[in-house]
């Protein structure tokens, strides 16, 4: 058994990983084809490889989950990536919409003790550009339990930008031209009934939010004043 996944053996442990999220019963051959843009017949070929390794536990039309040492490695891989786009975001100077490519190629360097020192140089930073949590050294992943869609948000109340779901390029450019970034105040105004879009105050003006937009935004709530 092989002990050091390649890169293309990593890339589907973390897609396997960030699926089994939403859906904890498994991740779809489908959803994993989708997310690496792969064929759906690949995708069978590398589980099977992937179950023979130890690394998921895989049955056919039932979906993958990762087994033990499968989320090590897979959570070892999503704490370089998260790692790494802080580094490009706050010593590079990258912008949050260019840094998931390149973290893409630099999460594949394996020095524990490079992952190690990067962590200490960022002032073991909890979330990444994006808001998505880090792990720590150990593995474990604290999610903020606090967080909410914004389309599920309260009216009238505030709330803090903490995340976004969606992490695309073009959604990212979106929310800068808006205005909006990670620690942004932002108070949900109105909810439209028509189309379940929002309206928004941020920085003294007013913002008009389509449903994907709110869906894909996390907030939570801010301490009243």
């Amino acid at each position: 058994m092989s002990a050091t996944p390649t890169h293309v053996e990593e890339n589907y442990l973390k897609a396997i990983f960030s699926l089994s999220l939403k859906h904890p019963e498994g991740a779809s051959t489908n959803d994993i084809a989708r997310r690496l843009e792969a064929t759906a017949p690949s995708v069978s070929d590398m589980l099977r490889k992937l179950k023979a390794k130890g690394w998921i536990e895989y049955q056919k039309y039932q979906g993958a989950r990762l087994s033990a040492r499968g989320r090590e490695l897979a959570v070892e891989v999503v704490r370089r990536h998260r790692l790494w786009e802080v580094f490009l975001v706050e010593k590079l100077n990258f912008s949050w919409d260019e840094v998931h490519d390149l973290a893409e190629q630099l999460e594949h360097i394996r020095s524990g003790e490079l992952t190690n020192r990067l962590d200490a140089f960022l002032d073991f930073p909890r979330v990444d550009p994006h808001g998505d949590p880090i792990p720590d050294a150990a593995g474990n992943i604290q999610f903020d339990a606090a967080a909410v869609p914004l389309h599920l948000a309260d009216q009238g109340a505030r709330y803090e930008l903490v995340g976004v779901k969606d992490t695309s390029t073009s959604f990212l450019r979106y929310l800068d031209h808006t205005g909006l970034s990670l620690g942004s105040h932002i108070q949900l105004m109105d909810r439209l009934e028509f189309d379940q879009s929002v309206l928004i105050e941020v920085h003294d003006k007013s913002l008009h939010m389509s449903p994907h937009a709110s869906k894909n935004i996390l907030v939570k709530p801010l301490p009243h004043e």
